[in-house]
């Protein structure tokens, strides 16, 4: 039993961080102690012990997360459960390694420094590890189970989301300092910890008051999201793309009959067609070009290719398109290439090495990425476009802020997920790039969750999933930049640099021994 107990502290962790994480039910405040049973169980280990025990939590909490891998590369990517099972434990494997290294981390450190000096910078420093680290994997990281209270996560424009991250894993620490002492807790240590806390509130409640006040007198505009709610099996079926055009026009019709629109907004590839091919374009396009100037400009999702006829060679993108109305009738056209591809869903990495007949190979995509994060153009509007797994990437949004974009637009198809928890897991990701980058931004999801948010984080309007149907709101155009937006991950850096003095520390320690 006493082998058996720290792997059910470890196995606890790993459930209580999963049931804080949003998804179709949610409970945050589980997040705050959710750690509390894993650095309990570490106490005493040796690193390769509490390694173990990190994986076994980690193990839980990301096969848990990320379980609706399985329906995007199964019912929707085509492949085999004999591929989409070990994709999916191969992927939550490796994300557990992360919890694994904390755990390790927590047994060496922990046997000569207090967990509440050292703890909180772990693991940040992990997490922007792992979301850089062979093109990055940030999902859903610990900060963004807070998003429901907009009052905890103003700290984001200075350090990002990893500053509520950090918040979390202190309070947990403080916890397990506190249980392992009792009845005599370490004080002083506390003392200092919560007034770190106290600042972070402190400077949380402040700026939410400041941007709050600064909305008030910034300009608004009226933003239309039309969620068509295609269904995946038949999006791209040609016989069906009238039809598909034919909902969304409908559906515009509907949201400008609400009140004049600035923009319309269309979901990642709600044109299942390449435009310059298609007659149903033109159709769009003429539709936009009839409302002249007074109109509202159109941002759309479409495929769209380019072929170097000196090399025979075609390149694909997953692309936005703006479709603005010029004052003497007709339209111009901007265009969006999505930089950052999914692996295994719009790539497949090293391909040129796998074999043709390979079921993955077959299955999935091949586009290129794009090279133009610069924002897109309507009167006073510049549209920073985040393309789906975009919007899980901090720095995405703040590069096409630092270039000058006053309104984020994340257009998406969720519809690859189905009814799992993955919609509900994508927006409070969205709702921290607003904050981060003090920016609205416009979310249109084909399935939904689309939404309108405000550069507090607040969502204005949403709607549920699965439905055909079309929203309005307003939200303020920003102008400045946050200092998240200007330095970008300086917060982590630090965490990282403070860790690695501790571990040279920690080794000419073990040295002199």
């Amino acid at each position: 039993m006493r082998i058996a107990k720290p792997y059910l502290l470890a196995l606890l962790a790993g459930l209580l961080l999963l049931a804080a994480s949003p998804g179709h039910w949610a409970l945050p405040l589980l997040a705050w102690i959710g750690l509390l049973p894993l650095l309990l169980a570490c106490q005493g280990l040796d690193p390769r012990a509490g390694f173990r025990l990190g994986l076994v939590s980690g193990a839980v909490y990301y096969t848990g997360l990320i379980h609706w891998i399985t329906i995007a590369l199964g019912r929707y990517g085509g492949l085999p459960p004999w591929l989409t099972v070990p994709a999916l434990l191969g992927l939550s494997l490796y994300l557990a390694l992360y919890l694994g290294l904390f755990a390790a981390g927590i047994c060496w450190l922990g046997a000569w420094l207090p967990l509440v000096w050292f703890a909180p910078a772990l693991w940040v420093g992990l997490d922007w590890i792992r979301g850089h680290l062979f093109t990055g994997f940030p999902w859903l990281d610990l900060g963004y189970t807070q998003t429901g209270w907009p009052l905890l996560n103003q700290i984001a424009d200075l350090t990002g989301h990893y500053g509520i991250t950090f918040l979390i894993v202190l309070v947990n620490a403080m916890l397990a300092e506190t249980w392992r002492a009792w009845p005599h807790p370490p004080r002083r240590r506390l003392l200092a910890a919560g007034l770190i806390l106290l600042a972070a509130m402190s400077y949380n409640l402040v700026r939410y008051r400041q941007v709050k006040a600064e909305l008030d007198g910034r300009p608004e505009i009226k933003v239309g999201l039309i969620q068509g709610n295609i269904d995946q099996s038949e999006k791209w079926q040609p016989a069906l793309q009238e039809r598909t055009v034919a909902t969304y026009l409908d559906l515009s019709r509907r949201a400008e009959a609400q009140g004049r629109l600035d923009l319309l907004v269309w979901p990642e590839t709600a044109l299942p067609f390449f435009p310059d091919d298609s007659p149903l374009f033109t159709r769009v396009t003429g539709e936009i070009g009839q409302e002249r100037a007074g109109g509202p400009a159109l941002l759309t999702g479409a495929p769209h290719f380019t072929v170097d006829l000196a090399r025979g060679h075609t390149r694909y993108f997953n692309s936005a398109f703006l479709i603005s109305p010029l004052p003497t009738g007709g339209v111009s056209r901007q265009r969006y290439d999505k930089e950052h591809l999914v692996p295994f869903g719009e790539y497949i990495p090293l391909h040129r090495y796998l074999p043709a007949t390979l079921p993955l190979v077959q299955s999935m995509g091949n586009f290129s990425p794009g090279g133009n994060p610069g924002p897109l153009i309507h009167q006073g509007m510049r549209l920073g476009v985040l393309i789906c797994f975009e919007s899980i990437f901090p720095d995405e949004a703040r590069i096409r802020v630092s270039r000058g974009a006053n309104l984020l637009v994340n257009l998406t198809n969720d519809a690859w997920y189905g009814r799992s928890s993955a919609p509900f897991q994508q927006v409070p990701m969205a709702v921290l790039r607003a904050i981060e980058n003090r920016r609205s931004l416009a979310r249109a999801a084909n399935t939904g969750i689309s939404c309108l948010i405000d550069p507090l984080g607040r969502v204005q309007v949403q709607t549920p999933i699965f439905t055909t149907q079309e929203v309005t709101g307003q939200v303020p155009l920003m102008e400045g930049y946050s200092l998240f937006t200007r330095l970008g991950f300086i917060f982590p850096g630090l965490c990282l640099l403070f860790l690695s003095g501790l571990i040279f520390y920690g080794i000419f320690r073990s040295n002199r021994v």
